[in-house]
């Protein structure tokens, strides 16, 4: 069984910055590729930042230049640094890892989610 989970979220003023975590574990061969996605009230979830597998990081134009997604593989943690950020930014945060399970399946898994508040 594979479990994602989430941290660092919070509340924060505008021009803040926050840094999520998200650590999976349980039993796995790898994380091929990772993702940060977010939900705000009464809007779809949206795709935020993502290493895919063998290619280049990629984020949603909103938050070019002031989020940087990164992973550490030592730890199976995947972080999202938010600088700079707007009321906009208030969503709930959602990881979302692609691993290669212990039956030779990939699969995508995808945390619990992490609330992050943008206001003055």
């Amino acid at each position: 069984q594979v479990h994602l989970v989430e941290s660092g979220g919070g509340l924060v003023q505008p021009g803040g910055s926050l840094r999520l975590s998200c650590a999976a574990s349980g039993s796995f061969f790898s994380i091929r590729a990772v993702a940060w996605h977010r939900q705000a009230p009464g809007k779809e979830r949206e795709l935020v930042a993502a290493i895919p597998e063998g290619g280049d990081t990629n984020y949603a134009g909103s938050v070019k230049g002031r989020f940087t997604i990164s992973r550490e593989n030592a730890k199976n943690t995947v972080y999202l640094q938010m600088n700079s950020l707007k009321p906009d930014d208030t969503a709930v945060y959602y990881c979302n890892a692609r691993i290669l399970t212990m039956t030779m399946k990939v699969d995508d898994y995808w945390g619990q989610g992490t609330q992050v508040t943008v206001s003055s």
